[in-house]
């Protein structure tokens, strides 16, 4: 997170920063992501939440399981999410966010 908001800075791009581990995250939005990006980047598969939680329900992951368990526990979505309103860029890739944003 501290990369992607030096990043931002350093291009001089506005931003509104969400803390949805904190204040989690509304169903319409994680709905839209899902849709534009899939279910499957969003999940961060490295996170201790992820390796908290039983088994059974990380082998038997699909898109309403992860869209529960997302809204459920927001510090299983991978972060950051950039959303520019017509894209979505999910973690900090300095090249990847230099080619979409310029």
């Amino acid at each position: 997170m501290k990369k992607a908001r030096t990043w931002l800075d350093e291009n001089q791009l506005d931003y509104s920063f969400h803390d949805y581990k904190k204040a989690g995250i509304d169903q319409a939005t994680l709905e839209r992501w899902v849709e534009q990006l899939g279910w499957e980047p969003l999940v961060n598969r490295r996170g201790t939440t992820w390796r908290k939680l039983p088994e059974e329900q990380r082998e038997a992951i699909d898109r309403e399981l992860a869209l529960q368990l997302m809204q459920d526990n927001p510090s299983l979505i991978k972060r950051p999410v950039l959303d520019t309103g017509t894209q979505l860029l999910v973690g900090f890739d300095a090249e990847q966010w230099e080619q979409q944003l310029s």
